[in-house]
């Protein structure tokens, strides 16, 4: 038997014996029916939302197409058919983990696969990242609702509160005008940590990004204007409106949850990331050990946020290098701040280089499973790869790629410490972005490299006569020949370098190498096509076809019912 022929049947046979995840023949409350206690004032921006109500029916129609599909389908589990086998999904996800990769397009995942293979000294083209190998997958049509090419910002807020807004605010639908504080009152929108908080689970934010960046941040703060960060990016009319700016909203995030439903809840369990300086004041004496600035901190009022928290918090442990975040105990301990840099944390393929050194983010994934995991009610946890994105505007492959493997090995960490059957598990993207694999080189062709076609071993000559790379980007800085430097922020130093280059005597495959560009811009931007939903655990089944952004977030509500719990609490 043909060797891919067996691989592609074993893994079909995978999806359809090794499945455990349920589903539930009963019909989702029709959105105008799915009135809960809190629904009169903290959830009915959410509930009267057509986005929402979509999202909503959208389950409805990926339950009924995965019943008439599976209709068809043999008996393959102990108990009946493989329809019978995922009978009551509604629920039955105690943990919800949410994987960004910002920036993290197919072209990104392709390319990302190919070098991982290659650095273990395979081809590279039949190699699999830990999160391919999901039995269900689908696609997330990712814009605006004011855009056909999105941000970060209104697409993770789709993904976290069900909801599809503008480009720019954070947990705020689309009726808010950026940078209008007073707009945002009224149009607030609940996400699922804020739902998690009230159903009494354990919630945890992670990214290599700042930790006050749009992807993290739109998961507990609601803000007109992604730019917001602290109080010195404030305009003084939002200040003296009253907004908060977003480093201010996460150290206050269990206060002002409690003001808005007047529950009692116990705040974020775990945060870690980047972004330092957004919660220090502009006072070169609270400078960290590893500050890169002379005066590290950019907060205009003062404030010392982290020593707020701390406060705030006794029990709780605030790390900020690799020797603070080694020594916490998660057994022992119920509640982690880590905040590892002034700006973003490094780039993976840079780490090394840090200079009191920071965790990777496979190994914050498994620091914040395992103190989440105390919890007995479960919980709901995101982690970003910030950094993808950042290296994709950058025009380095190299950083873009490296990060997208070091998010796959945290999935597999994730993975290997949760159970498929009480553990959903999704991996997606918040966009694309301009970035390609294009000409025609032959199989197992350093993906890096320049092209080589089929038979050939010299690089192939473009009509210009000049060779040419596989990796490419329709917009950007351009081309960069760094050698072995592996921070790709570099080439922001340097002029514009975009169009075609002699890349005869370049080493394309070293990391300080970025890719040529076509349109001459001060940064590569976003790309607008589908990105690619992985999935794995209870209520995986419902990730299927193409779909509205948003819609992720209702999988996830519908596998954990962490709203239907929300409700029982606060009633």
């Amino acid at each position: 038997m043909n060797k891919f022929f067996y691989s592609a049947l074993t893994a079909s046979m995978f999806v359809l014996t090794g499945c455990t995840d349920d589903d539930d023949n009963s019909p989702v409350q029709p959105a105008d029916e799915a009135v809960t206690s809190l629904s009169s004032q903290q959830l009915e921006t959410s509930l009267t939302n057509p986005w929402f109500q979509q999202g909503q029916q959208d389950i409805e129609a990926a339950k009924a197409a995965w019943a008439e599909v599976t209709g068809t389908v043999a008996p393959v589990t102990q108990s009946g058919s493989l329809q019978a086998a995922i009978a009551d999904a509604r629920g039955k996800a105690k943990n919800v983990i949410l994987f960004v990769g910002d920036g993290m397009g197919v072209s990104t995942v392709t390319a990302a696969r190919i070098l991982d293979g290659q650095n273990q000294g395979k081809p590279g083209e039949e190699h699999q990242l830990s999160f391919e190998r999901f039995p269900f997958a689908g696609l997330a049509k990712t814009y605006n609702v004011d855009a056909q090419v999105p941000d970060s910002a209104g697409t993770m807020t789709a993904m976290v509160s069900g909801v599809k807004t503008d480009v720019g605010v954070l947990g705020v639908d689309e009726d808010v005008s950026r940078g209008d504080c007073g707009s945002a009152t009224g149009n607030e929108l609940m996400t699922l940590t804020e739902l998690a908080e009230l159903a009494g689970k354990a919630t945890g934010v992670v990214s290599t990004a700042r930790i006050t960046h749009a992807t993290p941040a739109a998961t507990y703060a609601k803000s007109a204007d992604r730019n917001w960060e602290d109080i010195s990016d404030m305009p003084p009319e939002a200040v003296t409106d009253g907004c908060q700016d977003i480093a201010d909203q996460l150290v206050n995030f269990e206060a002002n949850l409690e003001a808005r439903t007047g529950a009692d809840i116990d705040g974020l369990d775990v945060v870690m990331g980047g972004g330092r300086r957004h919660f220090l004041p502009n006072d070169a004496r609270f400078n960290s050990p590893d500050a890169r600035s002379s005066v590290e901190g950019d907060r205009t009022d003062g404030r010392n946020l982290v020593t707020e928290w701390q406060a705030q918090y006794p029990q709780g442990v605030y790390v900020y290098d690799k020797a603070g975040f080694d020594s916490v105990n998660a057994a022992t301990t119920s509640r982690l701040f880590g905040l590892f840099n002034e700006s973003h944390m490094q780039y993976e393929a840079d780490r090394g280089n840090d200079v009191a050194g920071e965790p990777s983010l496979s190994e914050m994934t498994a620091k914040a499973i395992d103190i989440l995991d105390n919890d007995p009610d479960g919980f709901f946890l995101t982690v970003e790869a910030g950094r993808v994105d950042h290296a994709h505007h950058a025009g380095s492959a190299n950083g873009a790629l490296t990060d997208t493997i070091e998010l796959a090995e945290a999935v597999k960490v994730a993975a290997d410490q949760t159970n498929p059957e009480d553990t959903l598990i999704i991996v997606t993207a918040d966009h694309s972005h301009v970035f390609t694999m294009a000409g025609y080189p032959k199989r197992g062709n350093p993906i890096l490299g320049k092209v080589v076609s089929i038979g050939a071993e010299q690089p192939e000559l473009a009509s210009d006569d000049l060779p040419y790379t596989t990796l490419g980007y329709a917009n950007g800085l351009g081309m960069r020949d760094y050698g072995s430097e592996t921070d790709a922020d570099r080439t922001y130093g340097d002029p514009i370098n975009a169009g075609r280059k002699d890349l005869t005597n370049v080493d394309t495959t070293t990391p300080g190498f970025h890719q040529e560009s076509l349109v001459p811009l001060g940064s590569e931007t976003h790309a607008g096509e589908d990105v690619g939903i992985y999935a794995r655990g209870p209520g995986a089944h419902l990730v299927t076809g193409t779909n509205e952004q948003n819609m992720i977030y209702h999988i996830m509500d519908y596998a954990s019912d962490i709203s239907g719990a929300a409700n029982l609490a606060v009633r």
